[in-house]
């Protein structure tokens, strides 16, 4: 199987066994669309992003996997509340994979983390929806 959908996922293992203020299913798609009805609950889709192969020795090579989790729901705008808990929930996918190796794949190393955006003003205005996206780099030699 291909690196960056085995650290995929094992990425998608681990958020799934962990533990976070809202129940989150994840499930890793090739193409992050939801229909706008189905985000009346919690989506989080996580995609392979890119994979940059670097020479580790003569004979093998460092695979830095980045993969992107995507965080939806519908919202209501002006409800700072509801807006808050998706926003510490980003922050808890991010605690929860920030400094972790992947239980699904222990030879991954993490890397970094980014946060952008935050939330996607676009998305709170015209669809009324909250979209967050977390980007985690893992490195896999082989």
């Amino acid at each position: 199987m291909s690196t960056v959908i085995d650290v995929a996922d094992a990425v998608v293992a681990s958020l799934n066994a962990g533990s976070f203020g809202a129940p989150l299913t994840a499930v890793r798609k090739y193409v992050p669309t939801v229909e706008l009805s189905d985000l009346a609950e919690l989506n989080v889709t996580v995609v392979p992003k890119s994979a940059e192969i670097t020479t580790a020795t003569r004979t093998s090579s460092y695979f830095d996997c980045t993969i992107d989790i995507g965080i939806q729901q519908k919202v209501n705008p002006d409800e700072t509340a509801e807006l808050d808990a998706l926003a510490n929930l980003a922050e808890e996918v991010i605690d929860h994979l920030r400094l972790s190796s992947l239980d699904a794949l222990p030879g991954a190393a993490w890397l970094s983390i980014a946060h952008e955006p935050v939330f996607a003003p676009e998305h709170l205005d015209q669809q009324r929806v909250f979209t967050s996206v977390v980007s985690v780099t893992y490195r896999v030699r082989r």
